[in-house]
């Protein structure tokens, strides 16, 4: 149960949204074109971000650059 201290863990980078686009999902309401977040862990297709709620939520790295 690792994603427990996602939170609390250091970040291992930054990134910046580009879009917030999406075809199934409601993104646009926790994360903002243009800002920059931290990134907490890294998957293939997963990006494990502190997002505009100050929760870790998990986004398609295709949001970001």
């Amino acid at each position: 149960m690792i994603h427990i201290n996602w939170k609390e863990s250091p970040t291992i980078k930054t990134v910046t949204c580009k879009h917030a686009d999406a075809s199934k999902y409601l993104v646009s309401n926790v994360l903002t074109v243009g800002n920059t977040y931290e990134v907490k862990n890294e998957t293939e297709e997963y990006l494990f971000v502190v997002d505009n709620t100050g929760k870790v939520g998990g986004f398609y790295k295709t949001y970001f650059e």
